[in-house]
């Protein structure tokens, strides 16, 4: 059990990795806009949209290469694991 426990920890490990950096991007436009909105009293929903997408759309042009090598890597090593992950008892 312990190829598959360290699978699943490096899988969810790598998720968190590639994760968070876009979420925390979202999460401070978002509060910037908000700001912006609260300062200029202009309350319009799509002002907020269009930031984020913006920011996590070019985050993910700039660092999805690498993004896509950690999970190229990842892969490589479960495939390389599947013997231990058959014979193991």
């Amino acid at each position: 059990m312990n190829a598959v426990e360290g699978l699943l920890r490096e899988g969810m490990l790598l998720a968190a990795l590639l994760c968070f950096p876009v979420l925390a991007l979202a999460a401070t436009v978002g509060t910037a806009v908000a700001i912006v909105q609260a300062a200029t009293q202009v309350q319009e929903q799509t002002l907020t949209l269009l930031p984020k997408v913006v920011a996590v759309g070019l985050m993910v042009a700039l660092f999805g290469s690498a993004a896509m090598g950690a999970c190229a890597a990842l892969f490589h090593h479960a495939v390389s694991a599947i013997p231990a992950l058959v014979y193991e008892r």
